[in-house]
């Protein structure tokens, strides 16, 4: 059914972006190829997506009086990270256009929440329970079993918030360093994985859905290193995995775009780990690999225009540069494989550890990306 609600957003029009890092940089950038206009509200002075917009409102997320100003500049608002205040985001939907909403934003922000609605639509979760003491969190391992993985039930990402717990001698520690973030605390049963993969879905107003293809991950320390697509899985995973992801951004009624990451166990089953409602690191290879980007996409879905084919144009692999990486990669830029598309995020400063950049290496198949990235020398 037609959304009664649903606006066209023509190019030419201004995109408000809750953000302002790489992810709301790369929106702005896809959106202003388009013919939009952006403007971004995030605390940090030129900041990533503020480099690419017309405009940066300089303020805290939880600012509300500064969120009103980016209302009055916008003709749509959209978030490029969902750990935007969402009281700010139920403000703005009822002084402007706010097509993702913060109903999704209130599920995803929380994982208690987030678990229990999957587990609503039938679609299976690695078996949890929620633990408010330390006999809580005993009983929750006697239930479940160990390994286990506790975790914050807000904040939280690349591994930060959670603690793998492998034996019941850890878990006072575990409790009390967890517990001192002052959210709710959640225990995962340890789901053995073979591969971690992800699908990215878009959906807009009026409820047409389009799939991007299975994306195959590979993390070091909790942290994204590897996206390779096509994923190395059988046509049964593959259809399978982006099955549940058209089912869940069917029913929770998703616009603008959806990220569904996954285990895939030994004996196939899948069960989804968690979600992201904005475009996602996984998706970065989509940028040169397919024929429309995760990042016109969303702009293509907020703003309700009719979606872009997601066929996949070539083997791909997306590599993250991290901060350790930054440096190397630079001193080699003159010799990275001309099939090698490089993108940097602009931040002011590198860390160890902090998203800098990513490289997608397009090639004939995906082991010859592989093979390009070890010949690097940077990752190793």
């Amino acid at each position: 059914m037609k959304n009664q609600t649903s606006r066209l957003i023509k190019p030419g029009a201004t995109i408000g972006i809750l953000g302002g890092g790489q992810l709301g940089r790369m929106i702005a950038l896809a959106g202003r190829a388009m013919g939009y206009r952006f403007v971004t509200m995030d605390p940090t002075a030129d900041a990533p997506c503020g480099q690419a917009a017309d405009r940066q409102i300089i303020a805290s997320y939880d600012d509300v009086e500064a969120a009103l100003q980016l209302a009055a500049v916008s003709d749509v608002i959209s978030y490029e990270f969902e750990n935007v205040d969402a009281r700010v985001a139920e403000v703005l939907e009822s002084k402007s256009y706010v097509p993702q909403g913060s109903r999704l934003l209130r599920i995803t922000q929380n994982r208690i929440r987030e678990k229990t609605a999957i587990q609503e639509l039938g679609i299976p979760v690695a078996p949890f329970r929620v633990v408010a003491s330390l006999d809580d969190l005993k009983q929750a391992v006697r239930d479940l079993g160990l390994p286990a993985v506790m975790k914050t039930a807000t904040g939280g990402y690349d591994g930060k918030g959670q603690w793998v717990l492998r034996s019941e001698d850890e878990l006072a520690e575990a409790y009390d360093t967890l517990q001192k973030a002052g959210t709710e605390l959640i225990v995962e049963k340890f789901v053995p994985f073979q591969m971690e993969l992800s699908v990215i879905a878009a959906r807009n107003p009026d409820g047409e859905l389009a799939v991007f293809p299975t994306a195959e991950n590979v993390h070091l320390e909790n942290i994204l290193h590897l996206s390779i697509v096509p994923a190395r899985v059988s046509d049964e995973v593959r259809a399978r995995a982006e099955q549940i992801a058209r089912t869940i951004v069917e029913k929770l009624d998703v616009v603008g775009l959806l990220a569904i990451e996954m285990f895939l166990t030994a004996d196939g089953e899948l069960y989804v780990n968690e979600l992201a409602p904005r475009p996602h690191n996984s998706g970065h290879y989509t940028m040169e690999a397919c024929v429309t980007s995760q990042f016109e996409q969303h702009v293509r879905a907020v703003c309700n225009l009719p979606l872009g084919a997601t066929d996949l144009l070539s083997p791909v692999v997306m590599v993250n540069i991290l901060g350790e990486h930054l440096e190397p990669v630079l001193e080699r830029v003159e010799s990275l494989p001309r099939s090698a598309k490089l993108h940097l995020y602009g931040k002011a400063e590198s860390k160890a550890k902090r998203k800098m950049g990513h490289l997608n290496v397009l090639a004939p198949t995906v082991e010859e990306a592989l093979d390009m990235i070890e010949k690097l020398e940077i990752w190793t």
